[in-house]
């Protein structure tokens, strides 16, 4: 009797070891980074989707034009934010995997915190420039004359309001990111 409860002891001493070296706060760390890292990636590539296929037609005052995002200079600067978030998510990830490999150093996750507060201005800088002119394309402003024109082209305010979302969704990430480092990079002594 004595030896089975001890030999249980052992067993669920040797479970406790697998189960606390395979969820260890080292690999939810790099696990949670490379999750969050692939959403930033989906979320920019679908941003960049939307917003390159948006276009629309109309008739106004017997003109036929046609708005695309490239008309807008702050679509095309969303459009281009979204591109380097993109290529840069996709090149950070790489590193957080080959990190998370070779075990972190704390230089490492500091230059992961700055990578990713970089991005994050850039997607938010791109976010409220698009936010802006979708604002005033969707309610005008009276006081400068500027006319709503998301009456004339609803599916094309549309399309850029869903890749904006997207765009914000990515930030989101890259903030999480940012706040995951940082609070790595405050909970280790310093050597």
């Amino acid at each position: 009797m004595a030896s089975s409860q001890a030999g249980a002891k052992e067993n669920n001493s040797s479970l406790m070891i697998q189960a606390t070296s395979l969820g260890s706060p080292e690999r939810s760390f790099f696990m949670a980074q490379i999750l969050i890292r692939v959403l930033a990636t989906a979320f920019t590539l679908a941003a960049i989707s939307v917003m390159l296929t948006s276009t629309q037609s109309a008739m106004v005052f017997g003109y036929n034009f046609v708005v695309h995002y490239s008309d807008i200079s702050a679509m095309r600067f969303l459009v281009g934010a979204d591109i380097v978030a993109c290529i840069f998510s996709v090149l950070s990830l790489l590193c957080v995997f080959l990190l998370s490999r070779s075990g972190s150093d704390l230089k490492n996750i500091f230059f992961l915190f700055l990578h990713d507060m970089v991005v994050m201005v850039l997607l938010i800088s791109g976010c409220a420039a698009a936010i802006a002119i979708g604002y005033v394309s969707k309610y005008g402003e009276e006081k400068a004359g500027w006319m709503a024109v998301c009456e004339n082209v609803p599916k094309f305010c549309s399309r850029v309001l869903v890749s904006i979302v997207l765009s914000v969704l990515a930030f989101v990430c890259f903030m999480t990111l940012a706040i995951m480092s940082s609070s790595k990079l405050m909970s280790r002594p310093i050597e």
